[in-house]
């Protein structure tokens, strides 16, 4: 059976796949928006670089879309503790974080504005008014699912099934990567270890495993484990 027709390798595969590459394409559309990489005094940038802002937040609206399969991903894996909790998080993270990946279409609102408005100050102006209005339905929904994000995360770690530091890795390198261009390389580098950590658990789990079909093996699954071999002592030692 191809993993497309296998309803058990392909949700795990693709959960686990879209967990990893959620923080690179967050770093990599960071890095292409020309106001984060300028810093300072930014009024007028991105009516000069319409190019780059297409594509930072092209990419960046691709980085919280994908994050969505994880975050199910996620969900499906707290059983038998911490259920209730898991649940509540996880639909917090869901409709939260989504709301992020609608806010990228305004950088293509903010570009036209300032390009064409007789100022770069007045188009600027009132593309801020748009985000202030715009605040309540998208921006703070957003920042509610981050929270929901880290409690998910902690969920999934009380029932045993990924590290405990995973989700303050992750939040840590959402909120600092945004600080090119020291905060851009160690925000990144925390996003993609916590991210990266949970895909590439879900990634080598077996799918018995992901079904609940057999007990979970220690965080990232052991190819040793899911044989059904015992660990040895040293490498329980070593853990």
């Amino acid at each position: 059976m191809s993993v497309l027709s296998d309803p058990r390798a392909f949700r795990r595969m693709a959960a686990g796949i879209c967990l990893i590459a959620a923080p690179v394409l967050y770093v990599v559309g960071l890095a292409a928006d020309p106001a984060i990489r300028q810093g300072g005094d930014t009024l007028g940038v991105y009516g000069r670089y319409p190019d780059q802002v297409a594509v930072s937040a092209s990419v960046l609206h691709w980085s919280w879309v994908l994050l969505i399969p994880g975050i199910i991903g996620m969900i499906h894996l707290i059983r038998h503790r911490g259920v209730l909790f898991g649940h509540v998080a996880g639909g917090l993270a869901l409709l939260g974080v989504v709301n992020f990946s609608g806010l990228m279409l305004g950088d293509f609102f903010y570009v036209k504005l300032e390009a064409g408005m007789p100022t770069a100050a007045e188009g600027a102006r009132l593309a801020e008014e748009a985000f202030a209005a715009a605040a309540p339905g998208f921006q703070i929904p957003g920042f509610v699912g981050l929270a929901g994000l880290l409690l998910l995360g902690l969920a999934l770690a009380y029932s045993r099934r990924s590290p405990w530091w995973a989700p303050f890795a992750m939040l840590a390198g959402i909120f600092t990567a945004p600080i090119f261009p020291i905060g851009t390389a160690v925000g990144g580098l925390l996003y993609l270890a916590g991210a990266g950590v949970l895909g590439l658990g879900m990634l080598r789990m077996s799918d018995a495993e992901w079904a609940g079909e057999e007990p979970p093996g220690p965080w990232p699954v052991s190819r040793t484990r899911r044989a059904g071999t015992a660990p040895s002592h040293q490498s329980l030692h070593a853990r």
